[in-house]
């Protein structure tokens, strides 16, 4: 009978106990009831702590921080929001911190609410053991929005399955000054390639387009919002002060195609002012247009310092608590890397000047992400065993090499000297100092291999030829071989001297007179192309020249009469007409991942047809910049007393190995009438026309090309840029095969901001440009009303 009674109480217990469980706990409920139950269950200071974030390296999460209790709950007791990565760590040390850190917030803490684990993931996660995939401008090349989305989904499982939960990427700037040294980082120079290809970035890393994230993906970051990509005279941070047509059309239209498109979780305000209020302080930008305009409802995240320069820098604050209160009130949800800022916002509240339904909001969002994230209903350790299988696997590898196939451009191949026959050169020379190591650019993680150009041409001849060596120069005399320490660890720059670089130029000369052919490798690495952040860390360049006599070397091993075929690898657009002139075949390799030299060899020796499209305009000197090919029509009209003023290369220009023919492009519905409104059409879903456009391989060689509709109203209320991007489509072609390419022209297509700032299609004749780069097009005229 007692036991009886026992057994009744405890059930009677254990039901009321499953009654009581709070809503926020219950994985059946609703997101929104789940927030708004643990909102109403926390304190201020559990509140402000969901606002902040901390970082993995300081204090270090080891033992020296767990078996001090006093210490830990200082800083964690009343949760955490979020925390940014530690880079120095190898898999198995950064797994432990998680897990200790992570077990301490969910059972330790009065509400167990779990913390977001950040990282980098720009071209592949920013950890150990990872795939690292070609530089972004250099990913753009390929114009593959279907690979990109393949890559950034292998990118998040290899995030997710080591803890991480929100990625810091992808870089959406439309960068329009090449000195910049976060060029590489960007897709390049244009909003509307720049937001399609981040959609399919940010599609990978969710595994959705309507912001939920998928099992084994992660929330992403869009940044840099905005004006980040055209600072002043190419310094980093510096200010981005364009008319809001320019800042609207250009550089927030990647942010508003990925918003509309893919949905992303986080933004990330940028360092810049515009018009004198700098983005961390801007409520028009982050409320105004970010929130009510385009209805975006995910988290806002400063970039790391990026408030604490509202009082530091920007001088339009006094201290980290008036900062805390201006970056809030603008819109910023999270304080990163340290919180410093918003620890105040508890104070701010008390006084009155921060308003609790206002801090609740902002609280909400980061809740809002965790319940979305899975975080509260998947409390699991970190799996190492699983963590590392993943590092182990080669589905990475593929990828890297696949993307860096179609990413290389062929820039230059007179007579067709490539591809080059196995067989037909005996000894072949790979000179210079991008050869024997691959850089990799900044923002990447450390590969488990690294194939260099060196190392793929010996990987594919296997023998057949003599490969030899030299290294023809020093770009930077305290340069690393690993490229984390380049751009991360290496601060001040050390240039070789001419009198060591002239050594080594003769020594190359006598290889290259040994030799039947030279594959000559020259360019950056990532202590000349990497983001400035310090008083001793540069990366933005004055001089887009090749440094550190690489001209010199050029110049010489073309003096021996051998055929040269020059690789670039770098991180931003190069000026050498002089090495365009002098060298009959030169293919773009930009920082293409740990697949290069393999990529290269196969390009090199014809086993791939290169495809790859500049996605960015080379200028013939730095002061043709800016050189943007969406220029204005009273941009780029007369030349300069001592140069043209067209591009070296042009935005949107590749070669094949193959040739394609063109038809003449066709308009279908071409007299489709707008619906009026004061002479303009509102942008909708409406259709106005068709334009079509038949390609043939006209060669003998199967091969990719990338074709391109450009548009142009001719006469606009205000200025218009010659041509804009408005699509494309990657298409493979045997030989002798025709595709018909077909473009719907809609709204999105033709809209603009007008002379009142109305965003609308206004009746005219569009010119619809269709062909195989920016400079190379057919026209034909789409009428839009009467």
């Amino acid at each position: 009978m007692k036991f009886a009674t026992l057994a009744c109480s405890f059930i009677c217990c254990l039901s009321f106990s499953f009654a009581q469980q709070p809503a926020y706990r219950d994985a059946k409920q609703p997101i929104a009831k789940r927030v708004f139950d643990l909102l109403s269950r926390m304190t201020l200071e559990e509140k402000v702590a969901q606002l902040q974030t901390m970082h993995a390296g300081r204090p270090k999460l080891d033992d020296n921080l767990f078996n001090n209790p006093a210490k830990l709950d200082s800083l964690y007791k009343n949760g955490m929001g979020m925390i940014n990565p530690a880079f120095d760590e190898t898999l198995e040390v950064t797994i432990a911190a998680r897990n200790r850190l992570q077990d301490y917030l969910l059972h330790k803490t009065r509400l167990g609410i779990p913390i977001i684990f950040i990282d980098e993931a720009h071209h592949g996660l920013v950890q150990r053991e990872v795939d690292v995939f070609p530089h972004g401008i250099g990913l753009a090349c390929s114009w593959d929005p279907e690979l990109l989305e393949k890559i950034y989904t292998h990118a998040a499982k290899q995030a997710r399955v080591r803890g991480t939960s929100l990625v810091l990427a992808p870089v959406v700037d439309v960068c329009r000054d090449p000195r910049w040294g976060r060029t590489g980082e960007t897709l390049g120079e244009d909003p509307y390639l720049c937001g399609t290809l981040g959609s399919a970035i940010v599609k990978g890393f969710q595994g959705s387009n309507n912001g939920t994230i998928a099992v084994d993906h992660v929330a992403a970051t869009l940044k840099h919002f905005s004006g980040h990509g055209q600072s002043e005279g190419g310094d980093n941070q510096a200010p981005a002060n364009y008319s809001l047509r320019i800042i609207r059309e250009a550089h927030m239209e990647p942010f508003r195609l990925c918003i509309k498109n893919a949905n992303p979780a986080g933004i990330m305000a940028s360092y810049n002012e515009i018009d004198g209020v700098p983005s961390h302080a801007n409520k028009w930008l982050l409320k105004d247009v970010l929130r009510k305009e385009w209805n975006y409802n995910g988290v806002v995240v400063s970039d790391w310092f990026g408030i604490d320069q509202l009082w530091n820098k920007h001088f339009v604050a006094t201290d980290q608590k008036a900062a805390a209160l201006k970056a809030f009130n603008a819109g910023v949800t999270s304080d990163l890397p340290y919180g410093v800022n918003y620890r105040h916002l508890g104070e701010l509240v008390k006084e009155n000047k921060l308003s609790t339904k206002a801090l609740d909001s902002a609280v909400a969002r980061v809740l809002e992400l965790k319940f979305k994230l899975g975080l509260f209903d998947e409390q699991q350790p970190i799996d190492l065993g699983k963590a590392k299988q993943n590092a182990a696997s080669t589905d990475g590898r593929a990828l890297a090499l696949k993307i860096a196939e179609e990413s290389m451009v062929l820039l230059k191949n007179t007579n067709n000297l490539l591809p080059l026959k196995k067989d037909q050169y005996k000894k072949i020379a790979v000179i210079g100092p991008m050869a024997a190591t691959n850089y990799l650019g900044d923002y990447s993680g450390l590969p488990s291999k690294n194939v260099s150009l060196l190392e793929g041409i010996k990987n594919k001849v296997q023998g057949a030829a003599e490969v030899l060596y030299a290294k023809g120069c020093r770009i930077t005399a305290n340069g690393d071989t690993i490229s984390q320490n380049n751009y991360q660890y290496i601060d001040t720059i050390i240039f070789p001297s001419a009198a060591e670089n002239a050594q080594l130029i003769d020594e190359a000369v006598k290889t290259a007179q040994q030799a039947d052919v030279v594959v000559l490798a020259i360019g950056e690495n990532e202590q000349l192309s990497r983001e400035t952040w310090g008083p001793n860390h540069f990366g933005d360049m004055p001089d887009l020249r090749l440094q550190s006599q690489q001209e010199d070397l050029v110049k010489a091993i073309v003096a021996t009469g051998k055929p040269v075929i020059v690789y670039l690898t770098h991180g931003r657009p190069l000026a050498i007409p002089a090495v365009a002139q002098q060298v009959p075949a030169m293919v773009d390799g930009w920082f293409m991942g740990e697949e290069a030299g393999n990529a290269f060899a196969n390009i090199l020796f014809g086993d791939v047809n290169p495809s790859g499209k500049i996605t960015i305009t080379y200028p013939r000197s730095t002061g043709q910049v800016p050189v943007y090919y969406n220029h204005k029509p009273s941009a780029q009209y007369f030349n300069y007393v001592t140069e043209e003023k067209s591009p070296l290369f042009p935005f949107g220009y590749g070669l094949s190995y193959t040739t394609f023919n063109y038809s003449k492009p066709r308009v279908l519905l071409a007299t489709a009438t707008a619906k009026k409104t004061g002479g303009t059409s509102e942008p909708t879903e409406k259709v106005y026309g068709t334009v079509e456009v038949d390609v043939t391989n006209t060669g003998n060689t199967k091969g990719d090309e990338i074709v391109q509709l450009y548009i142009h109203q001719k006469v606009s209320s205000v200025t218009r840029p010659v041509k804009e991007l408005k699509d494309f489509a990657r298409i493979t072609l045997d030989p002798g095969q025709t595709k018909k390419v077909s473009f719907t022209i809609d709204a999105s297509k033709l809209a603009f901001w007008n002379a009142d700032m109305h965003y609308v299609v206004e009746d005219g004749i569009f010119e619809c440009m269709v062909g195989r780069s920016s400079t190379d097009v057919q026209k034909v005229e789409l009428k839009v009303g009467q």
